[in-house]
């Protein structure tokens, strides 16, 4: 947003300078070039030369240095913070002050900020060098050359892009996006941009020069407007492997308008944060390699499924959070710029992790049999656990009612007002469908591809749980596949078949249910053990995902771990939880990274010390046995209850762990989901 509000104030000044500085001015300059550690840089206006010092514009090489730019309108001035460092500038005035620490000094310089024809022009090397960077002056080849202590990852060659004619896309993959990458096979990117945004040059051997045209429209945005969506194709908290070449997959987005980056990220296997840590580096590069790529970084929407959908919901609620800097800087990613997202769509995110196992049973441990005197004790207890953790979330609903949960005469805290707000959830998860749906109804499987099950080409996508790794039981349900329905009643009775929990009123075409147990019961029964993401033995995903690098799975839970207190389990956790990682920090911080509701409720200590993004969409099949409902439910209140975000949130009936969407196809809805977003900013 910065840019367009420093670019909004610096046009209503321009009238005032613009005869002082003619546009001549720039034809009567030779070419300057500036380099950043060996690298060209792009610019939107050439820089010039005057009274032999170097002016450059006043955005671009300063945030790559890490610097944040801001433009104050009434004063005319400019400031450049980097760390607790401050520089000062004004329009024609000779005097730039640098701030560090408290402390102020002034310097005099010999040739001022100026605003030449349209654009703010600053003196490279006074605020280079007081950045900490180091200038020289090449002759020769009338470059400017920066030299900074901090190693950045190579800007965009524009001179190497593909061409995809039947989509008219141009396209560019291995782009590292960090300096010292951890693992250079995941850690780069691929950049699909629809043609209309930029002017080619054909190279002759296959590659073409691309410049930004500002005049192509495409979905309604041009090079500059135009969102960026980056997926997050990270089931299971797996790793996601970069594009090497042209991904066809991207061909909906691109043809909509929208610049594609698909993002390599390190998985679970690497251990947390390695994946979130990996696409924050990625949405910086973007940000440092803005000036010569079409698409705005202020409109970056991540999306994904599983636990890709909890990963695309952490990079909405940890924007800029400080505790991924230690991390960032490992990689070698581009500092002093923004992480922050502007929307995130999450399809089931199986998140929320440092209450999940007890989640699960509160909401599903009723439906398991025939376990033993210790594992039922434990369930019981992680259930009764959840209940006094989400009445110390105090979440609110609609109304600003704080939601509890109650002791009951039945079941673990089953009763309330958060446990008559679940009861609605559900009931309006089966009105939504009995509008929706046309009978005779036919239900039909459904794998990654959205409802539909089906990839881009028609093809049949393989089953989530067939590819990600994560531990499940199969669990019956009692919507049958290749069963036809013929009326909405012979559906609700199919439904009733074992107990009677669903009231159904034709004239109306709507139902009520008797309690949330019975919906579980019937269908959504628990399809993980007891410690459903950490397990006991330590082998679920989760527990690899907490690990440190090597494979191994780490138990994560202090609740579990206390309850579990003089059982054979008992050290394996007490010592998981004492164990640091490479920067000496325990998995209680990392799993606070890694848990959206820590930015978020004020609950918790990271409460509002994360940007977090202005859009959601969720999205979760209400009958998955991967994640309690309450997983999703409380991620929409918590984003509810913050200030100024648009969430749209539902569950959707007769639907499992999949890109579960009410109608239509996920790629369609997700695509118009966007325009929507940004058509309010309009």
């Amino acid at each position: 947003m910065k840019r367009m509000e420093f670019y909004a104030a610096a046009a209503s000044a321009i009238l005032l300078f613009s005869t002082l500085f003619p546009a001549e001015i720039f034809a009567e300059n030779p070419e300057i070039n500036v380099s950043l550690n060996g690298n060209l840089v792009s610019f939107s206006q050439t820089p010039i030369l005057v009274n032999d010092r170097t002016l450059v514009p006043v955005r671009s090489i300063f945030e790559d240095l890490g610097a944040e730019v801001l433009w104050e309108e009434g004063s005319n001035s400019v400031t450049i913070t980097k760390n607790n460092q401050t520089i000062s500038l004004s329009i024609n005035c000779p005097e730039m002050q640098i701030t560090n620490d408290g402390e102020t000094q002034t310097i005099t310089l010999d040739t001022p900020p100026q605003l030449i024809a349209d654009c703010t022009m600053l003196p490279l090397r006074a605020i280079c060098e007081a950045l900490g960077a180091e200038v020289t002056w090449d002759e020769s080849t009338q470059t400017a050359n920066i030299i900074t202590d901090t190693a950045l990852p190579a800007l965009i060659d524009n001179t190497k892009w593909n061409y995809q004619s039947e989509n008219d896309v141009y396209w560019q993959t291995g782009i590292s996006y960090c300096a010292n990458p951890a693992d250079s096979s995941y850690e780069t990117l691929g950049i699909f941009i629809p043609g209309t945004y930029v002017n080619a040059q054909d190279n002759g051997d296959g590659t073409f020069t691309l410049t930004l045209d500002s005049d192509g429209t495409l979905g309604g945005y041009t090079a500059e407007t135009a969102p960026i969506v980056i997926p997050v194709n990270t089931p299971g908290y797996s790793a996601m492997k970069p594009p090497s070449g042209y991904d066809s997959s991207t061909a909906p987005y691109t043809s909509a308008g929208f610049v594609c980056v698909s993002a390599g990220c390190r998985g679970r296997d690497a251990g947390a944060p390695a994946g979130v840590t990996d696409l924050k580096a990625a949405v910086r590069y973007l940000q440092y390699a803005q000036n010569s790529l079409p698409g705005s970084t202020d409109r970056i929407f991540t999306f994904g499924m599983s636990g890709g959908g909890a990963q695309s919901a952490l990079m909405g609620a940890t924007g800029d959070s400080a505790l991924y800097t230690p991390y960032l800087e490992a990689i070698g990613a581009v500092s002093g710029v923004s992480d922050a997202v502007a929307g995130s769509m999450c399809w089931c995110p199986i998140t929320s992790l440092d209450y999940a196992n007890e989640a699960y049973e509160w909401n599903m441990g009723l439906t398991r049999t025939n376990l033993d005197s210790q594992t039922q004790a434990l369930s019981d207890g992680m259930a009764e656990a959840f209940a006094h953790y989400l009445n110390a979330l105090e979440l609110k609903d609609e109304n600003g009612n704080v939601l509890s949960l109650t002791e009951s005469e039945t079941g673990i805290y089953m009763s309330g007002s958060y446990y008559d707000y679940l009861k609605n959830q559900i009931e309006q998860s089966l009105n939504n469908f009995l509008s929706d749906t046309e009978f005779p109804y036919t239900p039909q499987s459904r794998g990654m591809g959205g409802p539909g099950g089906m990839t881009h080409d028609g093809q049949d996508m393989p089953r989530i749980e067939d590819i990600d790794g994560i531990v499940r039981d199969e669990t019956e349900d009692k919507e049958q596949v290749s069963v036809t329905y013929q009326t909405a009643q012979e559906y609700i009775d199919s439904l009733n078949q074992d107990i009677t929990w669903i009231s159904y009123d034709p004239d109306s075409n709507t139902a009520t249910i008797s309690s949330v147990e019975d919906f579980v019961k019937t269908c959504k029964k628990a399809g993980k053990s007891v410690g459903a993401f950490d397990d006991l033995n330590a082998t679920q995903g989760e527990n690899i995902l907490f690990g440190y690098g090597d494979g191994q799975g780490t138990h994560f839970d202090p609740v579990m771990a206390q309850l579990l207190t003089g059982t054979e389990y008992a050290e394996a956790y007490q010592s998981d939880l004492l164990r640091t990682d490479f920067l000496g920090n325990t998995v209680q911080y990392r799993m606070n990274m890694y848990n959206p509701m820590y930015y978020l409720v004020p609950y918790y200590d990271g409460f509002q010390t994360s940007n977090v993004a202005k859009y959601w969409r969720i999205r979760t099949g209400i009958n998955q046995s991967d994640t309690a409902l309450t997983t999703e439910v409380n991620l929409a209140l918590a984003l509810e209850n913050y200030s100024d975000l648009q969430v749209d949130f539902a569950t959707v009936w007769g639907q499992g762990h999949t890109q579960a969407e009410r109608s239509g196809d996920s790629d369609s809805n997700f695509i118009a989901w966007v325009n929507s977003c940004l058509a309010s900013e309009e």
